[in-house]
């Protein structure tokens, strides 16, 4: 009978050095979750995200890691549907994350946020600009370093000021992003004493957008402010301009700074100024092109570099709270102060200031040509 015990307490002794092991070999990695959109409509933003993501983890992880420790990334598709992006942030969270990057849609990211905030995880969308993602809910552990809407119009309007615009139209797709910016760019207007005075939208699917710019090229305005963000939809807009013969100044949105809007519509934004993150002339830039390139044997373009920085941001975090505790590291975040930026004007510097979970400086944004079907140069940046 005592060998009988004897054989079955080693037995469990030895279950028991097993799970040990296996808790401390999950303890060797910092898991950090990922959410992106791998087969929806935010496809084409969300995974050039994801890829600096990934750039930055490599890098950190050869440079040996944090705190001893190498990062792990977890990557989940969300379809770019809500209720999945909710689903698959409680599946990281039990997964042990320490961090949730959000590179997915605005819409998907607000969902995201009730696990977040229930579950008392850290979370950064490194992209996002759109403003009710801090203000819709109060959840101190939700941080967003993309460049707010109201900063991007105010640059716009900072750029247009020795114009004196007073009459413009708004140009918007009916998607939920289209609208939010549509939105916010008319309360930026009308603050500035500018009046809309000719709104249209192109719907989703739609084959032309010429009634749309016959309206707006009837109502005379001074310029024309574009928030759309649905690629087809937005060509349908820049090919009726030019069907038109319009010459009316276009303004867009850093939705446009996508590369993928030069080559569905080729051509046909010449001449344009959108607002944009990004300036190839940085020494930061200069830097993580060199090894994006090295890395994927392409270009990068902002929205690597958004996802680049915000790996960076979370293991600098990390890294100053000294711990894995979720507690410990959403209070280092809140307390990031003057952190390099790869995205933004020159000398542009990440900080969370106290209250405040928007990271972004509100100088940060900058305003480029379209030129020769390329993103040109810089011509403005800042508010002032």
């Amino acid at each position: 009978m005592t060998s009988v015990i004897s054989r079955r307490l080693f037995g469990a002794c030895a279950a028991a050095a097993v799970l040990a092991a296996g808790a401390a070999a999950a303890q060797d990695t910092i898991k950090i979750g990922v959410i992106t959109d791998k087969t929806g409509t935010a496809k084409f933003y969300a995974e050039p995200v994801t890829e600096g993501s990934m750039l930055a983890a490599k890098i950190i992880n050869a440079a040996g890691g944090v705190l001893g420790k190498k990062i792990e990334l977890l990557i989940e598709d969300d379809q770019n549907k809500p209720d999945v992006s909710a689903t698959v942030a409680r599946k990281l969270v039990d997964a042990g994350v320490v961090f949730i990057l959000s590179n997915t849609s605005t819409t998907a990211t607000q969902q995201q946020q009730t696990v977040s905030l229930e579950t008392k995880t850290p979370q950064l969308t490194p992209s996002n600009s759109g403003e009710t993602l801090t203000t819709q809910i109060d959840n101190p552990y939700f941080f967003q370093t993309g460049p707010l809407f109201s900063y991007q119009i105010n640059t716009l309007l900072a750029y247009t000021r020795a114009k004196q615009f007073k009459r413009v139209a708004l140009m918007t797709d009916n998607s939920e992003l289209g609208q939010l910016v549509a939105r916010s760019f008319k309360a930026g207007l009308e603050k500035a004493g500018v009046q809309v005075i000719v709104e249209e939208v192109v719907q989703r699917g739609a084959t032309s957008a010429v009634p749309q710019m016959q309206k707006v090229r009837a109502a005379n305005p001074e310029a024309i402010f574009q928030a759309g963000v649905l690629g087809p939809e937005m060509v349908l807009f820049f090919r009726a301009y030019h069907q038109l013969g319009m010459k009316t100044p276009i303004l867009g949105s850093y939705n446009l700074s996508i590369p993928l809007y030069l080559t569905m519509a080729k051509d046909l934004m010449d001449g344009i100024v959108i607002v944009d993150a990004y300036d190839r002339e940085k020494p930061e830039v200069k830097a993580f092109e060199e090894q994006f390139q090295k890395e994927y044997g392409r270009p990068a373009f902002n929205l690597n570099a958004y996802g680049y920085d915000g790996v960076r941001l979370i293991a600098d975090a990390i890294k100053r709270a000294g711990s894995l505790d979720k507690e410990k590291i959403r209070a280092a975040m809140q307390a990031t102060k003057d952190f390099p930026a790869t995205i933004g004007a020159k000398g542009m510097k990440y900080t969370f200031p106290p209250g405040k979970r928007t990271g972004f400086d509100p100088e940060g944004v900058v305003v480029r040509l379209i030129e020769n079907n390329a993103h040109g140069r810089v011509v403005h940046a800042g508010q002032k």
